[in-house]
């Protein structure tokens, strides 16, 4: 078994969708703009903010406008963040069986802290939570590994002794990089068994991944 085990956040240990569905489309509505269908929304959410901007306005990430936009969309995300989602069904079961089996565990996430700390805070499935790594906290984000890597160095193992599991190519490129075992969420937002090499193992269900872990 690891001696701990990192997450990315969004699609992998939260259910943030139903939070951005409603502040994306709240956002087009003030611009006098077509709402996106829900579905679409949720199968982006593990791009970022900068993709749903994009998607939501067709625009260029790289337009002016879009830096403008997704300031705005933040700022509509921070009233709903919670309100509307919570931690996956079975996350909670999950994070407790490692509680029981001594294995602490962490969150390496692409979110800035300014909206993942108080998710952390606020969520009560993540009481045991010994690490939260933002890109505040570094200078390069997933897929580079080195979130990864401080993790692993605040729980106190190598990452030999880590897996790192996400529901985007970039968690699992970031934890090949860093040297961990990574593990794929299929319940989550981006990947599917078809998106990666087929040594890698995923989970359904969230539930799922405890068995994952300690095999």
């Amino acid at each position: 078994m690891p001696k701990g085990v990192l997450f990315d956040l969004d699609g992998t240990l939260l259910d943030s969708a139903p939070d951005f569905i409603v502040s994306l489309n709240a956002l087009l509505q003030k611009y006098h703009q077509p709402e996106l269908d829900p579905e679409i929304i949720r199968s982006h959410v593990s791009d970022g903010s900068w993709k749903l901007v994009s998607l939501g306005f067709g625009i260029e990430e790289s337009d002016d406008e879009c830096a403008q936009l997704r300031e705005e969309l933040l700022i509509e995300y921070e009233k709903n963040s919670l309100v509307y989602g919570s931690a996956f069904a079975g996350i909670s079961e999950t994070l407790d069986s490692l509680q029981d089996l001594m294995i602490p565990y962490g969150v390496v996430t692409n979110k800035p802290l300014r909206f993942a700390a108080p998710i952390l805070q606020n969520e009560p499935a993540f009481k045991n939570c010994r690490t939260l790594i933002c890109p505040d906290h570094i200078n390069k984000i997933k897929p580079d590994p080195e979130g990864i890597l401080k993790g692993c160095e605040d729980l106190g193992i190598s990452p030999s002794d880590c897996i790192y599991i996400g529901d985007h190519m970039k968690d699992l490129q970031a934890g090949i990089n860093a040297g961990t075992r990574v593990l794929a969420c299929y319940f989550g937002y981006s990947l599917k068994a078809g998106d990666h090499d087929k040594s890698i193992q995923g989970a359904n269900h969230p539930i799922d991944l405890i068995e994952l872990i300690k095999a």
